[in-house]
């Protein structure tokens, strides 16, 4: 099927008929912003860049935050030579000075001006190999219309030669001849006249800010109301002091308003005396600030302690960790002088001198509050606490819930030498070349910031990289400071105060600031050192996400090299610490998990160093698993279950049973587990987790948490439970559970490994029944049937990822034995399948679309997409037209059988394929053709064109096709 045939097919069914049956990729389509679904504009709009040969905006209204989020894809189109032009105007001054300035920076997109007299336009035009695509609606280029607020746009394609298309472009082009191109000239003389319109947005304050709340001289207390966070941890803090707990935890992301938080609460127990105890004297006078705004009060009634001042006897005591922690001091101090104690970062109490004080003091209310629980060094947070996390928000529900201050995250690449780019290795005199430092300077440049001057924080690799580095950039016109370990706190606090009072441009450090450090006005944040810990990622990025008035956004600049941990970027930025490579690469090639104006943006070559990063990594490593381990049973405080990871979003069950075969060797190799299972049940268990855990299939683990809770379960039953779960219900899947569950699918090496024995037996009448000897031990083995009871449990929450309403679900990925199980075969052929099988009405074909270099050439013949709806395929080497498996595919709709195909990228992916769903031949498409064996011996071949019955989504089809390392 030709282009122009899917054109009108589209066209059809989005203007005449939508049950016509059409390619997705051509059909009009209308794009929103949606959160609940992920959709937005933006998706559509870097699609189209991405991968378009020319393009045009006309657009009356361009923001410095909508322009950031298209940075990095201007910046990858000028790599490739693709150029565009933007057609803007100063209609009501919306556009201020610098977003201009900032559009002179894409030296491969002209601008104008238009002087048309209320120019309001908003179109965008890409130009394709085949087709041109138009999106028209209410979108400006500002990254609220492009994410958030409701719009609607209408995308269109159409031939070359189509009216519409050519309409808009004739439109375009009259108004562009009479504009006048942007230059620093007209910038200039604009700023001299610019007046701001009275209606800019202005940029919300966060609670965490004390400018954010009115102040009251008279120390009178203000009813400032929480804001929506703070008024559930509110409840939640409550909650645990009425279930009798006399501790709570608070773990809520850096910016996300924890000081005034915890003074809402103050107020609500309203104590006779608060301790409010912190690790820096520098944050005592904000907290008390901060408190005072809440709680009002007589000056008197706060007071400090710290080595400069002693106002023990206040109400409400703000002390250093320092100075309270010393013999003298807690002598002067009755056990019970303080009835509510608040500790600030309290991941650090596991030193002696925190402990010290808490076994000193008897309040009755302790909290704890940290952005950052997970510890290092062994030491249970949770455990201080009684277990009791009273709140938790992290950096993804942050942003969603607009907590924190929007940031456009850059992954940019470092600078390569003849040697090779930079990593772990790279001697300290390659980090400070001119050409790195140049390299930078145009890095963040490019880039550059919201807010007319830099304030930025740089994150080096070592000190002495840290000290050269500031003394190059300040030969080339930065003011600039570097601050390490070695400067006193006065230092590096004189600093900051130059910073944030626009007297420095930047402070370069190493370690010291991924905490403890409060700059809200800070608007980049530029990494130059490798990734070693998702946590230090995530402090550091933080630095810049409070709101600040001075800026609408953070911009974070990361340098790639080839690192061999760049893989923890997409595990801190998502949050997800599954260990799961899979899903880690989903992460790279969708980014909606980035909730509100943010996003995450890669240029091209880091990107591809990160999923080198992906491949390289081994996440099944014992100490990572390990680590993952111990932090989760921390937090709950017992051995966890399989349920556990997945509740607390940590290690995938999936990662531990594929290297260990089951949970329970798993935990005899943590020696956190004595012998408890016979070789019988550990054979059971290993068949569980292998085969129905992954809750690909949800029919057998209905039957099983049947069978446990009663034993015997009849087929009436067992259908209605099917049923009540929406799952499609026929006579060759019933039999097929019964073949997986009696262990006749499996091959004899299978077999004996599952412990020969069937799990399920059915009897005379249908009824469903466990196998004797299986039922004997759930009745003598505890733990045994506790294991069972969480593999079924597990198995039922991950089969939410999958549709009951069909055997396979579009987009999940399968192994071959999968598609064997799922479309009712009767054995596991697997091992004899190889590209393609047919059999019982089926025919799964898989496709690695990147073969290795060393695959033999009689099977490295070329297979690729033609678009999203068509696949060009190839058979076996050395079939013709005649063969009968290649007749029985080519007419198989004739023959009844189901082709379903099966893709994945690489060999590195492993053995699992995504599915793409059914797909027909295009019998006009079929060609027989020859190639050359290992031997050079001319062999015949057969390619088709699958034609699939679902587009394929975007994401997904480039990924695969893209040619990322």
């Amino acid at each position: 099927m030709n282009f122009l045939q899917n054109l009108e097919d589209s066209l059809y069914k989005g203007f005449i008929d939508q049950n016509k049956s059409s390619s997705e990729r051509y059909k009009p389509t209308l794009l929103i912003n949606n959160a609940k679904t992920n959709e937005h504009v933006l998706n559509s709009l870097v699609e189209e860049l991405d991968h378009c040969e020319s393009f045009i905006f006309s657009v009356a209204f361009i923001t410095e935050s909508g322009l950031a989020t298209l940075k990095s894809h201007f910046l990858d189109l000028h790599q490739k030579g693709v150029k565009g032009r933007i057609l803007t105007s100063t209609f009501l001054n919306f556009n201020q000075p610098k977003v201009f300035k900032e559009l002179l920076k894409l030296t491969n997109v002209e601008v104008r001006l238009s002087g048309m007299k209320g120019f309001h336009s908003k179109g965008y035009i890409f130009s394709h190999k085949t087709h041109q695509t138009l999106i028209v609606g209410s979108s400006n280029l500002t990254a609220q219309a492009l994410k958030v607020n409701y719009e609607w746009n209408v995308k269109l394609s159409s031939h070359e030669n189509g009216d519409l298309v050519h309409h808009f472009k004739d439109q375009f082009e009259e108004v562009w001849d009479e504009s006048q191109v942007l230059t620093p000239e007209w910038i200039a003389e604009y700023e001299k006249s610019y007046v701001p319109t009275d209606f800019r947005r202005e940029v919300g304050q966060v609670a965490e800010l004390p400018e954010a709340y009115p102040r009251n001289p008279l120390k009178e207390a203000v009813e400032v109301k929480p804001n929506k966070m703070q008024q559930v941890a509110l409840r939640e803090i409550q909650a645990v002091r009425e279930a009798g707990h006399d501790k709570g935890l608070v773990v809520s992301a850096t910016g996300t308003g924890k000081t005034y938080l915890s003074a809402f609460d103050v107020r609500s127990f309203a104590p006779k005396r608060m301790l409010f105890i912190v690790h820096r004297e520098q944050i005592l006078q904000k907290a008390k600030s901060d408190f005072m705004q809440i709680l009002g009060g007589m000056e008197k009634d706060f007071g400090i302690l710290s080595g400069s001042s002693r106002q023990t006897d206040a109400r409400y005591l703000f002390a250093t960790i320092q100075t309270i922690s010393k013999e003298s001091t807690l002598k002067q101090l009755d056990p019970e002088a303080f009835d509510y104690i608040l500790i600030d970062e309290v991941h650090k109490a596991g030193a002696k001198s925190y402990l010290k004080v808490i076994e000193h003091f008897k309040p009755q209310f302790l909290m704890g509050m940290t952005a950052t629980p997970e510890r290092t060094d062994d030491f249970n947070i949770y455990e201080l606490f009684d277990y009791n996390v009273a709140y938790e928000i992290r950096l993804q529900e942050a942003m969603e819930e607009d907590m924190l201050c929007p940031f456009h995250y850059y992954g940019v690449t470092d600078v390569e030498y003849e040697e090779g780019v930079i990593d772990e290795a790279t001697a300290f005199a390659k980090l400070i070349t001119n050409e790195r430092v140049d390299h930078i300077l145009d890095k963040i440049l490019y880039y550059g910031h919201s807010g007319e001057k830099v304030r930025g924080l740089m994150f080096c690799s070592r000190k002495d990289e840290a000290l050269q580095l500031s003394v190059e950039f300040n030969k080339r016109g930065l003011r600039t400071t570097a601050l390490t370990g070695d400067h006193s706190q006065e230092e590096r606090l004189r600093q900051v105060e130059l910073l944030k009072s626009e007297q420095l441009d930047y402070i370069l450090t190493v370690d010291i600031f991924n905490e403890g450090i409060d700059i809200p006005s800070v608007n980049q944040v530029v990494m130059l050192r490798q990734t070693q810990s998702s946590i230090i990622f995530i402090q550091q990025l933080g630095r810049g996400l409070r709101k600040h008035n001075s800026k609408e956004f953070v911009t974070i600049i990361d340098f790639i090299g080839n690192y061999k941990n760049n893989y923890l970027i997409p595990v801190a930025l998502s949050g997800d610490r599954s260990q799961n490579k899979d899903n880690i690469r989903r992460r790279m090639k969708d980014t909606s998990y980035i909730k509100g104006i943010s996003t995450v943006n890669f240029e091209a070559i880091a990107k591809n160093r990160v999923f080198s990063a992906i491949k390289r990594s081994n996440l099944t490593d014992m100490k990572l698993l390990r680590d993952a381990y111990i932090e989760l049973k921390n937090r709950i405080g017992h051995i966890p279950q399989l349920q556990d990871f997945i509740q607390h979003n940590s290690i995938d069950p999936l990662v531990i049973v594929q290297k260990y075969q089951n949970y329970y060797r798993f935990l005899l190799k943590l020696k956190e587990l004595d012998p408890v299972l016979s070789a019988y049940e550990d054979q059971v268990i290993t068949m569980l987790s292998l085969e129905i855990l992954s809750g690909k299939r949800k029919h057998e683990i209905l039957l099983l948490d049947l069978l446990i809770k009663q034993s015997i379960v009849s087929l009436e039953e067992y259908q209605n439970c099917l049923q009540e779960n929406n799952c499609y219900i026929d006579n060759e899947t019933l039999a097929s559970v019964k073949r997986i569950l009696d262990l006749s699918f499996y091959n004899i090496g299978l077999q004996k490994k599952y412990g020969e024995k069937p799990l399920v037996l059915t009897d005379n009448e249908g009824n469903f029944k466990l196998h004797e000897q299986l039922q004997n031990r759930l009745e003598s083995n505890f733990i045994f049937k506790e294991m069972v009871i969480d593999l079924i449990a597990s198995a039922l929450e991950l089969s939410k990822h999958y549709t009951c309403e069909q055997p396979l679900t579009l987009y999940k990925k399968y192994t071959r034995k999968d598609a064997c199980r799922l479309l009712n075969w009767d054995n596991d052929e697997s091992s004899t399948m190889y590209g393609y099988k047919t059999k019982h009405g089926t025919c799964p074909i898989f496709v690695t679309y990147h073969k290795n270099d060393e695959v033999e050439s009689s099977v490295a013949y070329n297979e690729e997409f033609i678009n999203q709806e068509i696949f060009k395929w190839s058979t076996r080497s050395n079939r013709t037209l005649s063969s009968r498996e290649v007749q029985t595919i080519i007419n198989a709709e004739q023959n009844n059988i189901d082709l379903h195909l099966f893709i994945k990228k690489d060999n590195d992916e492993g053995g699992d394929f995504y599915y793409l769903g059914k797909a027909v031949p295009d019998q006009n498409a079929v060609e027989q053709s020859t190639m050359q064996d290992k031997n050079d011996k001319t062999i015949p071949v057969v390619h088709m064109n699958l034609m699939l019955e679902n587009s394929v989504e975007s994401k997904l089809f480039y990924y695969i096709g893209s040619a990322e390392n």
